[in-house]
């Protein structure tokens, strides 16, 4: 979608949009006021009337646009309700004035905007019998404000909405065509942006000992993958930040085979990675100012006859040892060497997880927030206040000493998996063993956030892209000059 920006509203455009605060309908004068009286319009954020009007032989579309409180993210939302209002409507331009917003500046008009593009994704790519009626047809829309042209600010927004839009294809994308080979394909392009690519191969990772990640893997036909991703924007030397997702790209559960109903989104058990590869092109994209480096382990989780048991001990990167009782806790086997394998390599000051990784989060938090887990309070801090600009929501839950003993092995350093309660906590727990002493870690457990069953307030029902734009604002509020 191309996205303008203007001072003026041309007078001949036919179809417009006017932004309306929550409240402020009455003030909209007699034709756009009776729209909104008859359609009980009051300016929620995201809500839309509709009216049209006819000016000499031309007629004129026009559409009211709620965006509340004029909040960045009512803002947002409304923006989004407009996309998704005109997407498959058969027109392929909109005007919006926001003049008749009221009190309005550079940040509402871009706020408004973002939301416009992320709500603009979608994938059709294997709908073959899709009908013209259903096919999108917007592809600009005109923002006139008293702000003028903001194409040099909207650079930033555009990159970060990049970064969602390749976490969203590639959570949505199906098991057979992506996996860890062609996850790494998809994100060659990230070379162009000057992204600093590297790879490790089965080979490679099995000579450094990642015994638990190969074990998840090794009842797959596909090989695993591990992709580095780094971007250097900040001071030459100095300690990057790292973040780690977790790429199972498709998950069975393994041995322990899960239920047959609902399997097919299992697909998505690689939004961590997902998320992490878009936030270095959300990233890089806009040329931040700071080091940073993303890692994600790529698997796929499978019960051939080679599959690892229920039972089995595997050895770690870190020399560590876990007793296997459950193949389908395989996300932290995953995490735990990229854990490692990332300090060795960049010696990070901050180290920062997102997996779609316990069932139990969903149980706790619903699909409103993902759940945190944080060895340092700072670090925790800055992560809220990210979540709660982007509107990438956390909620943070406990770690403690007195959770360990529930993973405790008779046999072995641990056991992959605790009891029923507290298993987002255990699971947590079990990470935290791999963080070195004097790393700040957090880990996000993103299960109920990377893919939503109905729409959301800037995405459509299906890929969400969470947690690139916690990422990216996390970077931006903390770690760039």
């Amino acid at each position: 979608m191309d996205i303008q920006f203007v001072a003026q509203i041309d007078a001949s455009a036919d179809v417009v949009a006017f932004p309306v605060r929550k409240g402020e309908a009455a003030k909209l004068g007699a034709l756009l006021g009776a729209a909104a009286a008859q359609a009980r319009f009051e300016g929620a954020a995201g809500a839309i009337a509709e009216t049209a009007a006819i000016d000499g032989d031309q007629a004129r579309r026009l559409l009211l646009v709620g965006i509340g409180d004029g909040t960045t993210h009512d803002l947002e939302r409304g923006g989004a309700a407009l996309t998704a209002r005109l997407q498959t409507s058969g027109v392929t331009a909109v005007h919006v004035d926001f003049a008749s917003a009221g009190q309005s500046d550079e940040d509402d008009v871009l706020a408004f905007a973002m939301g416009a593009r992320l709500r603009d994704w979608r994938l059709d790519t294997y709908r073959t019998r899709l009908s013209d009626t259903a096919r999108p047809s917007l592809k600009t829309i005109v923002i006139a404000s008293p702000a003028g042209d903001l194409s040099a600010r909207w650079g930033s927004y555009s990159a970060v909405a990049d970064g969602v839009a390749l976490t969203q294809t590639l959570v949505a994308e199906p098991p057979n065509i992506l996996y860890p080979e062609s996850f790494v394909e998809r994100c060659q392009h990230l070379a162009e942006l000057g992204v600093e690519l590297e790879v490790l191969d089965e080979r490679q990772m099995k000579a450094l000992g990642m015994g638990a990640l190969l074990g998840v893997a090794q009842g797959s036909t596909r090989p695993p993958r591990l992709l580095a991703m780094r971007w250097n924007g900040g001071t030459p030397g100095e300690a990057p930040v790292v973040f780690i997702g977790k790429g199972v790209t498709f998950d069975t559960g393994g041995i322990s085979l899960k239920p047959g109903p609902g399997m097919d989104m299992m697909k998505w058990d690689m939004g961590g990675a997902g998320a992490v590869a878009g936030a270095m092109k959300a990233i890089a994209g806009r040329k931040a100012k700071a080091n940073v480096v993303g890692v994600v382990g790529l698997v796929e989780n499978m019960p051939d006859g080679n599959a690892m048991r229920p039972g089995d001990v595997v050895t770690t990167m870190s020399g560590q040892t876990v007793e296997v009782l459950n193949t389908d806790a395989e996300g932290r086997l995953v995490l735990c060497d990229a854990i490692t394998w990332a300090q060795k390599a960049y010696n990070p000051k901050v180290i920062v997880d997102l997996a779609t990784l316990t069932g139990a989060m969903v149980i706790s938090l619903g699909h409103e927030y993902a759940g945190m887990f944080a060895n340092d309070d700072e670090l925790a801090a800055k992560l809220l206040e990210a979540g709660d600009a982007s509107g990438n929501k956390l909620w943070r839950f406990p770690l403690s000493p007195a959770y360990d003993k529930l993973i405790d092995s008779p046999i072995a350093d641990m056991k992959n998996i605790g009891p029923r309660e507290g298993g987002s906590i255990t699971a947590a727990q079990f990470l935290k063993r791999y963080v070195n002493e004097g790393v700040a870690w957090a880990h996000l457990d993103i299960a109920g956030m990377a893919w939503g069953d109905k729409d959301g307030p800037v995405w459509a029902k299906g890929a969400t892209g969470y947690g690139v734009r916690l990422l990216d604002r996390y970077i931006a509020d903390n770690h760039e000059s």
